[in-house]
């Protein structure tokens, strides 16, 4: 089956769901245990949650009534095993999963108790599915991104710096194993811009990021970077920013988040919809579902944001059609 039809297959059954959920949920108080990998604080974290709610209560589940939500929140990877144990203490009819990390947390922990994922790069070669229409076992959920989506990286560097010859993929190996999906990708891509993909390896230290970018910086003049989305990035997102800017190194995030604190450019999922659709997930496993028997659901609608002020001060133009492609514009 091509991608392309199976993503339309996964949008009919999904959007199938509330219609086979008309029925009231039962009486009893069903409980779900939450965990991501974000600061509980984040302004945009608290507006996916929202939707994540919304979702829950338009299928007839109301927090108070017949819904227990326990939320946790594992900014720093390295928690997230004590956290993901604390939740399953408090025997969950399902539990949420948002980063990589924390799904594999879960992973270790039970093998029954049902685990919808999102924020996931690549579900079937981390393992955590068998394949995306058949997942046999107890995860499912949705999928952020697939190799290609490193070529729509690479293609908005170039386009927004013709001159950019490098193109350094910047992650923590040990909190992103996934980043080899996105640099096979964009190795893949690369030749075709005329840029080479390189892999800046990280870790949780500010001196040591500092260090990495430098030295990045400092034998590429014309290169870029593409800050991929873990926790470690999202804990130094300020220091990687104003390295890309000490450096005027242009850069994409993977998250809006990063343009609205100062980042160039982000092509992203967009957050919002993929909570509002994990609420899908979790209705039909509280309603008797199997995660087996639920495909895993790949992104289809994602976001581009611009900071036209950072291009500015990179002395950078941006062109008409970037611009006009782009969702969010910070001026």
């Amino acid at each position: 089956m091509k991608r392309r039809e199976f993503i339309t297959l996964l949008g009919g059954a999904v959007a199938a769901w509330p219609l086979a959920a008309r029925a009231q949920p039962p009486d009893r108080v069903r409980r779900v245990g939450v965990l991501i990998a974000l600061p509980e604080n984040d302004p945009e974290l608290q507006k996916w949650i929202a939707a994540f709610q919304r979702g829950l209560e338009k299928l007839g589940w109301s927090e108070g009534r017949n819904l227990q939500l326990d939320y946790r929140f594992a900014p720093a990877a390295a928690r997230a095993p004590a956290l993901a144990k604390e939740l399953l203490a408090l025997h969950p009819d399902v539990i949420l999963a948002f980063s990589t990390p924390v799904a594999a947390a879960f992973q270790r922990e039970t093998r029954t108790i049902p685990i919808v994922f999102i924020g996931i790069a690549d579900a079937v070669a981390q393992g955590f599915v068998h394949s995306l229409a058949r997942p046999e076992g107890n995860l499912t959920g949705l999928t952020m991104y697939e190799a290609s989506v490193s070529g729509k990286y690479l293609s908005m560097l170039k386009e927004i710096e013709p001159q950019v010859t490098h193109i350094a993929f910047v992650a923590n190996p040990k909190t992103a194993p996934y980043y080899e999906v996105y640099l096979q990708g964009a190795k893949l891509a690369a030749p075709s811009l005329g840029v080479e993909a390189v892999f800046i390896p990280i870790e949780n230290d500010a001196a040591n990021i500092e260090r990495a970018i430098t030295a990045f910086a400092r034998d590429v003049p014309t290169g870029g970077m593409v800050v991929v989305g873990d926790s470690t990035t999202n804990a130094h997102r300020d220091l990687i920013i104003s390295l890309a800017a000490r450096h005027r190194l242009p850069a994409v995030y993977w998250n809006t988040f990063f343009v609205a604190a100062g980042g160039l450019m982000s092509y992203a999922v967009d957050w919002v919809n993929e909570f509002g659709q994990a609420a899908y997930y979790v209705d039909r496993i509280l309603r008797g579902a199997k995660p087996a028997d639920l495909p895993v659901q790949a992104a289809t609608k994602f976001v581009t944001a611009l900071n036209i002020k950072t291009a500015k001060a990179l002395g950078l133009t941006v062109p008409a059609g970037l611009l006009v492609a782009a969702d969010e514009v910070i001026e």
